[in-house]
Order: structure tokens, then C-alpha cells, then sequence
């Protein structure tokens, strides 16, 4: 393992939607807190990318790019770090996907199936096969992405928040069966984060950037990297009394 102190050293720790926006922030700041990462992303090209400058970086990592909603692909990404590097202490499930605002009454049933398939039955998945490595090695945490949709609703946007509720469920149903063996399950609940889906739908609807940022208590949208920096704290050992936990990193948001 890294020699590095950080705040990960010597943890393998396993990373979905790796390929961009929070993700890939995520394995740049739990590499530089010392994490050897598996990764894995729908885009292969971008994923082999990001490994390889994570590695010229001197990280180890390894990378399989897959369907979250593929449960053969997700045992594969277990098994990968396992057979890698001997275990999984650690896994950041924040693949998902997002949808354009419609009213619900004019939602097509397509939309609300995909967004349960890959933001709701992908952490599951995912849960299931991380949770059964790591009773295998005594322990672990895990980090799930929902939403501030997770714990309020927002309009135009029903079967997104009805996904990352569902997030939120999954966390602490997962994080009060496996406490006494060691796994601490919890969530980050992202606001406004400024990631590639998120400044194409800045630029799909003008205006619409300026109007929720003099919303927002701090004004601003979120770096990728801040959300990536609760995670790792989550993740690492400094968060040892701490399951359960939906965690808001949304400057305030849900305060108001």
C-alpha cells in the first residue's frame, strides 16, 4: 500500500461513476488522502483517463468500465479489488443519473424507470456485493450519493426524488443491519454542484444559474471536490461513531 498519511492510507476503496463530475473528483481526493481505488464508469475512454493520470500520480488503482445495473458487472468490480489488492475497506456508490424537469402528470413511465434502475436498484446492487466482500475482511464504510432530493421534494422532478429517497432508505436499512459487523453505511446529500450534466442544463435554461445561486445561503454552487472531501472523511476512520448519517453538503440548503 501508498506510504502516504493521508486520510485514506492504506484503504482500498471502490468508486462508481468514476468517469466524471463528483466521481472523478472523488478518486482524485481519495488518492491524494493515500486510497488504492478501483473505478468504474460507463465511459471507458474517460476512465481509462483518469487511471491513468491517477497512476502517473503514483496511486494505485485499477478500473472496469460497466453498467451500475449490471449485477454481474458490479460482483466483477468487487471482485477486482479484492483479487487486486486482498479487500475492500471502502466504496463511494455515486453513479446516477439526472432527468429534464417535467411536470409528474407528463412524465413518461420510461423516465421514472430509469431513474429507479440506476440511482435506486444500482446502490442496491451495489450494496449487496460490497457488503459481502467486507464481512469477509471484518468491516468497512460506505459512502452512497444521494441528493438533497433525498430528504426534501422539489418541484418538477418527482421520480428523481422519489430514486434518492430511496438512497437515503437503503443507507439506513444497510447501516442498522450490518453495525454490529463492523459496516458503517452513509450518505452525501449533494446541492447544486457545478458537474458536466449540470452546466449543460446551465446552458439549456439561461437565466437559471444566477436565479437559484441568489437563492442559495452561500450564494454559489458546490465544487465536485467538496463533495469528494465529505465523502473521504465518511469513508476514513475519523468517522468511526458515524452510520446512518445522510449528510447534507449543500451550503445550507435544506436549512431554509
Amino acid at each position: 500500500m501508498s506510504e502516504n498519511r493521508g486520510l485514506l492510507a492504506g484503504k482500498v476503496v471502490l468508486v462508481t461513476g468514476a468517469s466524471s463530475g463528483i466521481g472523478a473528483a472523488a478518486a482524485r481526493v481519495f488518492a491524494e488522502e493515500g486510497a488504492a481505488l478501483v473505478l468504474t464508469a460507463r465511459r471507458e475512454d474517460r476512465l481509462a483517463e483518469l487511471a491513468g493520470e491517477l497512476a502517473a500520480g503514483g496511486a494505485q488503482v485499477a478500473q472496469l468500465a460497466g453498467e451500475i445495473t449490471d449485477g454481474a458487472h458490479v460482483a466483477a468490480t468487487v471482485a477486482l479489488a479484492v483479487g487486486r489488492f486482498g479487500r475492500l475497506d471502502g466504496a463511494f456508490n455515486n453513479a446516477g443519473t439526472g432527468a429534464n424537469p417535467v411536470p409528474l402528470h407528463l412524465m413518461d413511465d420510461e423516465v421514472y424507470d430509469t431513474l429507479m434502475d440506476v440511482n435506486a436498484r444500482g446502490v442496491w446492487l451495489c450494496l449487496k456485493h460490497q457488503i459481502a466482500a467486507m464481512l469477509e475482511t471484518g468491516g468497512g464504510a460506505i459512502v452512497n450519493t444521494s441528493s438533497v432530493a433525498g430528504v426534501v421534494a422539489t418541484p418538477v422532478a418527482a421520480p428523481y426524488v422519489a430514486s434518492k429517497h430511496a438512497v437515503v432508505g437503503l443507507t439506513r436499512a444497510a447501516a442498522v443491519e450490518y453495525a454490529k459487523h463492523g459496516i458503517r453505511v452513509n450518505a452525501v446529500l449533494p446541492g447544486l454542484t457545478r458537474t458536466e450534466l449540470v452546466e449543460e442544463w446551465f446552458a439549456r435554461y439561461p437565466g437559471i444559474e444566477q436565479q437559484l445561486q441568489q437563492a442559495a445561503p452561500q450564494s454559489r454552487t458546490a465544487d465536485p471536490a467538496e463533495v469528494a472531501q465529505a465523502a473521504a472523511w465518511l469513508l476514513s476512520d475519523r468517522s468511526s461513531f458515524v452510520t446512518g448519517a445522510a449528510v447534507p453538503v449543500d451550503g445550507g440548503a435544506t436549512t431554509i
